[in-house]
């Protein structure tokens, strides 16, 4: 398990760390085997009501604030490996959320709006995968339960560095699901940009490097849709980011044994 860099042509070449801890990227040619998450992330935030054409069909004001919530770190998916609909807590209310992915690449606090975007590793493709029943219904009000379900962040297929996508407040967003689109809209919808989000979310708290913030989802997502369109076992859920590539993840349904399977073949 490595780090590779991806070429405008598609090649991928080989990164290695240097003995100060850094990284440097080689000319050496690799054929990656599994495409997995871009980093170990330490910490998941997330946006809510963040792009107002979402707000507006959802039904809530506009938030004078930014409406933060968190995901579990094990929340994480690979590109291509399967999101998990929840079995044993049971979840017939699935929900997409294709997203921006913002990733802070150094320590910061306190920070200013003017100078969050220095503390910016990079961006990625994301889908806040969400269980509605449990956010709204029987999640006690919070939405840690229903956004916290393994598998319910997939991220990819690369982080792009700042260098390489300076300005992300203008980049085009969308979800497919089965090759159908869902959700289309640009990140210039967003209430409150990256910077602010990331000035907001450093104020008296140390944002470490690692940390992913999700800055909030388009319009078109599947409880606000008529008919609703929850993800199914079958399903695969695409989000297409520009500059930054697409994140394709199938659908599958949680297996576990239940208790009764698990006395009949001790007895």
């Amino acid at each position: 398990m490595g780090f590779g860099r991806f070429d405008e042509e598609g090649r991928t070449f080989l990164i290695v760390q240097k003995p100060d801890g850094g990284f440097e990227s080689t000319n050496q040619a690799i054929t990656p085997f599994q495409l997995l998450t871009p980093i170990d992330f330490r910490c998941i935030y997330g946006v809510g009501h963040n792009y107002r054409a979402h707000a507006e069909e959802t039904g809530a004001e506009l938030p004078k604030h930014p409406m933060i919530f968190m995901k579990a770190p094990t929340t994480v998916q690979n590109p291509g490996d399967p999101i998990v609909i929840p079995r044993f807590l049971r979840s017939d209310k699935v929900d997409y959320e294709g997203e921006l992915g913002v990733v802070i690449g150094r320590p910061c606090k306190n920070v200013s709006p003017e100078e969050a975007m220095s503390y910016v590793l990079g961006f990625v493709c994301a889908n806040d995968v969400s269980a509605r029943d449990w956010q709204k219904e029987k999640g006690g009000g919070q939405f840690c339960r229903g956004k916290s379900f393994d598998t319910f962040c997939p991220v990819g297929p690369c982080l792009v560095t700042i260098d390489e996508l300076p300005d992300p407040s203008n980049l085009a967003l969308r979800t497919y699901v089965n090759e159908e689109k869902m959700q289309e809209a640009s990140t210039s919808d967003m209430i409150f940009n990256v910077p602010t989000l990331i000035s907001f979310l450093s104020g008296s708290t140390t944002l470490l490097p690692g940390t992913l913030i999700l800055t909030g989802t388009p319009s078109g997502v599947g409880e606000a849709r008529d008919p609703r369109r929850f993800l199914v076992p079958g399903d695969e859920v695409t989000v297409e980011i520009e500059g930054i590539g697409l994140l394709t993840n199938p659908v599958v349904e949680e297996i576990f044994e239940e208790e009764s399977s698990k006395e009949e073949k001790i007895s």
